[in-house]
């Protein structure tokens, strides 16, 4: 349905007809459709909505429409939001709510789900723990098919995901997972433990939720189950979630290679203020580095008196430098982020990147040397000591920009940080120092 229609209809108050538009609507169109309306209007027609479509609806509005409609709806309608919201969207609002609306939603939740949702709320931000959930179904081995398929129908209805159950014994410990597809297709008399698959990938609740977006890409799955450190069930975490997981830590990736601090407001609801101090830290740090090139360029000022051409192939040899150690970074900070290179692999890649960037290096020296000598009419000196430049220039930086990510990592770093400006700047001074040593020497200065 054309969004514009849609607003035409609220315009209107046309609500009749809106209002049987919207039951035929995906809840996500939906959200998208009042999370731009003013507070008023967007409560209006939240309350035409089916109470089950009103909870879908909810869940995927955004943290600040989330409030504002907890803020304004009475406690009987929020109480059925939240009885009726899956347990890790209750989480993950709770966890961006102020103080006293998530004392306001406590205060109707009962001892049992208080203690759960405090148990969750403690823990850490970006762990498997916070993103997981305990709508699932669990199943014991000891089950024939037909009793294991007659309690997903009685409970399913209020699981996230039914398509893998997980078997668990007396002590809450996973013992294995089975799939609905196997159930469906299995005899009805077969037991759960003659069925289920031992072999099962999971992560612990304090494993860092980029390990389990990992795996996920790894092994293609549609849920992963979380244990503690006893190995007792304490949720999953599903492939809806996961996808949320991977887009923030892409965009904090993209941030941080752009010399950004992350931040998870969007774009054009954060305030002037907020994003100049997201960007100013760092391109602070990276002015008062940059004068390391600068001191450098001083060192050298006798060399560039005496030898004044050799100022203009500056700009060229840093803006290559800096390019190429940007290209490596950006790969080997992909691959640490999917986990195609891992730590052990820094010989493996200082190896190739030596190898690519002498080959490459190489390439360019020698277009460049021709370019100087026959259209620039530069001498063979000068021609020579700008292309050797360029090799030693490519080699540093591509060198630096594989293996610094991977340094960073070693030490609980994001590699992230250790791409774009920052080894533009090291590869700049490393440049810079090569070019002037060679020229001390080409003219004996």
């Amino acid at each position: 349905m054309d969004e514009i229609y849609i607003l035409e209809l609220i315009e209107e108050k046309k609500y009749l007809q809106l209002k049987k538009i919207l039951e035929e609507m995906n809840e996500v169109d939906i959200a998208e459709i009042l999370d731009d309306l003013d507070l008023h209007t967007a409560l209006l027609i939240f309350r035409m909505l089916p109470k089950d479509l009103a909870v879908e609806v909810f869940a995927h509005f955004s943290i600040e429409k989330q409030r504002d409609i907890v803020s304004s709806i009475t406690d009987k309608e929020l109480n059925y939001i939240i009885e009726e919201l899956f347990f890790d969207d209750m989480i993950d609002m709770l966890e961006e709510m102020p103080a006293n609306i998530v004392n306001k939603i406590l205060s109707r939740a009962t001892k049992e789900e208080r203690e759960l949702i405090n148990q969750f709320l403690k823990y850490p931000p970006d762990s498997a723990g916070s993103i997981m959930t305990i709508e699932y179904v669990e199943l014991k081995k000891t089950m024939t098919v037909r009793e294991a398929m007659a309690h997903i129908k009685e409970t399913g209805l209020m699981k996230e995901t039914v398509y893998t159950c997980y078997v668990i014994d007396r002590n809450r410990k996973l013992e294995g997972i089975v799939s609905l597809r196997n159930l469906v297709t299995s005899d009805e008399r077969i037991l759960i433990g003659d069925l289920m698959e031992e072999d099962i990938i999971y992560v612990e609740t304090h494993d860092d939720q980029e390990k389990a977006a990992n795996i996920f890409i790894k092994y293609g799955l549609i849920a992963l189950p979380v244990v503690d450190k006893e190995g007792r069930l304490t949720g999953i975490i599903t492939v809806d979630d996961i996808m949320d997981v991977m887009e923030t830590e892409a965009t904090e990736d993209f941030q941080r290679m752009a010399a950004i601090a992350p931040s998870e407001t969007p774009y054009l609801e954060t305030k002037v203020v907020e994003l100049a101090k997201h960007r100013i830290i760092w391109l602070l740090i990276l002015m008062v580095s940059a004068t390391i090139s600068g001191a450098i360029i001083t060192n050298y000022e006798n060399v560039l008196s005496s030898v004044v051409i050799l100022t203009s192939f500056l700009p060229m040899l840093m803006d290559t430098s800096g390019n190429a150690g940007s290209q490596s970074s950006t790969l080997i900070v992909r691959g640490l982020a999917t986990g195609e290179i891992e730590l052990i692999d820094a010989p493996k890649v200082l190896w190739k990147e030596f190898r690519i960037s002498l080959t490459v290096g190489t390439t360019l020296a020698v277009i460049n040397f021709a370019r100087l000598l026959f259209i620039e009419k530069a001498s063979y000196a000068i021609s020579g000591l700008v292309s050797v430049t360029l090799i030693f220039a490519v080699v540093i930086a591509k060198v630096i920009g594989g293996i610094l990510p991977i340094a960073a990592k070693k030490v609980k770093l994001d590699p992230a940080i250790m791409a774009g400006p920052l080894i533009t700047t090291i590869a700049d001074a490393l440049s810079l120092v090569v070019y002037f040593s060679i020229a001390s020497a080409i003219f004996k200065i």
